[in-house]
């Protein structure tokens, strides 16, 4: 009987030992697939995550594409085998330089507006300082735009006697894309990069 008792007892021992073994082999088991699980659950979250901010970067440039205007104006589309500075080619850049105009006249008016609004004696020398930079900022760039108006105007007399769009100087095209970057243009690229490098030699 004894012997039959210690033999029943060392089997429950070893079935034991074997639960015990085996859940330690699942608890090892469940834990690396648990981490590879998560590894995977935190790359698809980061890979959507990354194609969400790489869509609204998209949305920012393509926006950002078509609020490329020119002073409120769309870039002219070449056409193939068009001829250069035709009718709608002249009268696209007279609408731009138009446009520009209205937009500095505009800035000019919301100065005097603002400077006879701000006429006011401020009793605080630090606040009278600051007044005074800010209107010798804004008068400094009011300044520049008279200027720029002056040139604008020049530019629009030589669209209507169809001398705009040409260099000055050697008589080639300027270009569509130029123009359009800087419609005040009187020099082509080769032309306008030899002016460059001679004032940076005389300097």
């Amino acid at each position: 009987m004894a012997t039959k008792k210690t033999a029943s007892k060392k089997k429950a021992s070893k079935k034991v030992t074997k639960s015990v073994s085996t859940k330690k082999v699942a608890t090892k088991a469940t834990k690396p697939t648990a981490k590879k699980a998560s590894k995977k659950v935190t790359k698809t979250t980061a890979k959507k995550v990354t194609k969400k901010a790489a869509k609204k970067v998209a949305k920012k440039v393509s926006s950002s594409a078509n609020d490329g205007l020119i002073h409120g104006i769309e870039p002219y589309k070449i056409k193939a085998k068009e001829r250069y500075m035709n009718d709608k080619q002249v009268d696209h850049f007279r609408n731009i330089l138009v446009a520009w105009k209205t937009n500095l006249l505009d800035e000019v008016s919301r100065t005097i507006h603002l400077m006879q609004d701000e006429n006011i004696n401020h009793p605080d020398p630090n606040d009278r300082a600051s007044q005074e930079t800010d209107m010798s900022l804004e008068l400094r760039n009011r300044d520049r735009e008279r200027k720029l108006l002056k040139k604008i105007d020049q530019t629009i007399v030589r669209v209507d006697s169809d001398d705009y769009g040409w260099c000055d100087r050697c008589g080639i095209e300027i270009g569509i894309r130029r123009l359009e970057a800087r419609p005040t243009a009187e020099l082509c690229v080769d032309c306008k990069t030899l002016d460059e490098i001679k004032e940076r030699q005389m300097i």
